[in-house]
């Protein structure tokens, strides 16, 4: 059950990052790599927009 539940809501973040940023597209390999790691998913994010890094962790805080 737990392992259910969290994939709800890994998929729940996932959607929400590819929501707010939608003119990127983030490959499904890379956010794995990510998954459970704010600074490696804040990396991405960063690298992928040119975002400040304090922008980017300020929405993912949002709906976190």
């Amino acid at each position: 059950m737990a392992t259910q539940s969290m994939n709800d809501s890994w998929a729940r973040v996932v959607n929400q990052i590819e929501t707010i940023w939608s003119d990127q597209e983030f490959g499904e390999t890379e956010m794995k790599k990510a998954r459970g790691k704010l600074s490696k998913m804040v990396d991405l994010i960063h690298e992928k927009t040119g975002e400040p890094k304090a922008e980017i962790i300020q929405k993912i805080s949002a709906f976190l």
